[in-house]
């Protein structure tokens, strides 16, 4: 049987981190502190350093599989090989739901900041269809628009921070006691909604085949990205409380546009939509990227329908997956809201990275690079992680994961059951 045919490998060390920072950038860092904040007030400070050290052991699982299995697909592939077929589709099938709903969360973020009032959802559905259009075009038109995007969001950042902390406005920091005044389950919610902001490292690993060099380029990527957004996030964290306290944060839906305005620079206020909208359209971009890749990988063992494995002959992308993609994301961007798909989103992903740090764990000694106690904590941090999300995401979760079960476990009878 000819082999299916192969992404091509054009990705370097910085083309890789930058569609890292540009999915984790933009993942939350507009969009997350709110839920954050309404779960656990001043205590978001503590759920962010969790969720960090929590990705910090996904992230090495992540990066110590993919330098073995440097192929598209991400966890899929790697739970496939390491625990069995079931594991990895339900690895799969995790990352496709939860990152669809992040791919929604990000258009109505965008819109959120871009759109006039009233018109958010179709300028939101509109932001889909255009970067769709753009990885259809190829991953290297993916690689130079996210760069562009990062760029300018850090540099837009730079200059939000300084108006902020130099602004007339009154900075007062929380006190220890109000970091931890919502309690353990406040905090890990917070962790748990904010975790969804630093999950954006799986996008390199899904794009494994088409990375130069993947066993070092891969690794070394994810840490870096990894570590520079965890250090943005943080500074960002820290002048929204001093800037707004908790309780300001958690009262409106753009924070950052906010603390410009307490610290009366009203002219900085374009400027925060513009980067909230340039990050929101980055990390859209790399989540269209790296769901078309792992429906590629799951369209290829028939855990999808196999005609998603297609690749255009010209542009060497998986555009039959990534145009069904763009369709779910533009109806869920008409029905659902932000909240919502940021729950929805931390639940499959998650799970995604159970998987992965079980298959990480079952390494042997020529292929391990970290300490098996980092993928052990890892996987029931997870956990933890995901019975504290608000009730409503967890059962969807569990609901659409049954579905998705019963749907392989049928098509698996019907296969077998074929003379």
């Amino acid at each position: 049987m000819a082999s299916p045919p192969q992404l091509r490998r054009r990705l370097g060390l910085a083309d890789a981190t930058f569609i890292g920072l540009g999915s984790m950038i933009g993942a939350g860092l507009f969009s997350a502190f709110t839920p954050a904040a309404q779960a656990a007030g001043a205590g978001l400070l503590v759920g962010l350093a969790i969720a960090a050290f929590v990705a910090f052991c996904n992230a090495t699982s992540s990066a110590q599989l993919a330098a073995q299995y440097p192929s598209s697909g991400g966890t899929y592939l790697y739970g496939r090989e390491r625990l069995g077929e079931w594991w990895g589709f339900a690895a799969g099938w995790s990352f496709v739901i939860g990152k669809t709903a992040s791919c929604a969360a990000m258009a109505l973020t965008f819109a959120a900041y871009a759109a006039p009032p009233g018109f958010e959802r179709p300028i939101a559905v509109l932001a889909v269809l255009a970067l769709a259009a753009v990885n259809y075009r190829g991953v290297t038109r993916t690689a130079l628009l996210t760069r562009v995007i990062v760029v300018v969001v850090l540099l837009l950042l730079v200059v939000v921070v300084a108006v902020v902390l130099g602004g007339s406005g009154a900075h007062q920091f929380p006190s220890a006691t109000d970091w931890v005044s919502a309690g353990p389950l406040g905090i890990l919610q917070a962790a748990g909604l904010l975790f969804f902001a630093f999950a954006g490292y799986a996008r390199i690993a899904t794009m494994g085949e088409e990375v130069r060099e993947p066993a070092r380029t891969i690794p070394r990527a994810i840490t870096l990205a990894l570590a520079l957004t965890v250090l943005v996030y943080g500074i960002v964290a820290l002048v929204l409380l001093s800037s707004l306290g908790a309780a300001g944060i958690a009262q409106t839906p753009t924070p950052l546009t906010e603390a410009v305005v307490t610290a009366n620079a009203p002219w900085a206020v374009p400027l925060v939509r513009i980067g909230a909208a340039a990050a929101a359209l980055g990390a859209l971009l790399g989540l269209i990227a790296g769901i078309g890749r792992t429906s590629l990988a799951m369209a290829r063992e028939g855990d999808l329908p196999r005609w998603l494995a297609a690749i255009h002959p010209r542009f060497e992308v998986p555009h039959r997956a990534e145009v069904v993609l763009a369709l779910v994301v533009c109806v869920l961007v008409v029905t659902v809201d932000l909240r919502d798909a940021i729950g929805f989103s931390s639940f499959g992903v998650l799970l995604y990275y159970v998987v992965a740090n079980l298959a990480a764990l079952t390494q042997t000694t020529a292929h391990r690079r970290y300490p098996r106690l980092l993928q052990i904590v890892g996987a029931i941090a997870c956990l933890l992680l995901v019975v504290t999300l608000p009730l409503p995401s967890v059962l969807i979760g569990v609901g659409v994961l049954g579905v998705g079960l019963a749907g392989r476990a049928v098509a698996h009878t019907r296969r077998t059951s074929i003379p």
